[in-house]
């Protein structure tokens, strides 16, 4: 079942639920991942809403996104989701199938290719309008030295994608 809401309805609960995490999903033909971000927000660029989300190069998603210039963020509300945010936040899909693995639910998004977490409860259609990589000069030395140094992720880094927000609503499985 489908509730229609605006998309700054539930901002301030995005912003909340970023720690522990938001699940961020693409999908490049019949390959889906998931993944956790704990950086992003809606805003307003160009007149336009979007959410903006960083993805590491070193991700699989990373790939995905590239190659389908779309996402989804899904927001899980309770405790229920704990458990996959955790495995979604530290394991790649090069290790493990993350849906088969936390029991999720892809769920056909409703104006996009990619799907939503069925479990989660408050979701975003994206579609990338801009991305910029970071430019790790002009990043402040103690943003550097605490996420940019050999030690955190290869040196990895990240891109940011700007996503039109094109739907946003509540999602609630059949019971």
């Amino acid at each position: 079942m489908y509730k229609e809401i605006g998309v700054f309805e539930y901002g301030n609960v995005v912003l909340e639920k970023l720690i522990p995490g938001l699940f961020l999903t693409t999908k490049k033909g019949d390959i889906i991942n998931t993944m956790i971000i704990g950086w992003g927000g809606i805003n307003i660029v160009w007149g336009r809403p979007v959410f903006m989300v960083l993805v590491r190069d070193s991700r699989a998603t990373y790939d995905l996104i590239e190659s389908s210039g779309e996402f989804t963020v899904s927001v899980p509300m309770g405790d229920n989701l704990q458990g996959a945010i955790k495995i979604c936040g530290t394991k790649s899909l090069r290790e493990i199938n993350k849906f088969d693995y936390c029991n999720l639910t892809p769920v056909i998004g409703r104006t996009i290719d990619t799907p939503i977490i069925g479990e989660a409860k408050i979701h975003y259609e994206c579609k990338v309008i801009y991305k910029q990589t970071l430019d790790q000069d002009k990043v402040p030395g103690a943003v550097k030295t605490k996420y940019y140094n050999e030690a955190s992720s290869n040196n990895a880094n990240h891109t940011v994608y700007f996503g039109e927000i094109l739907d946003q609503y509540i999602f609630e499985k059949d019971k």
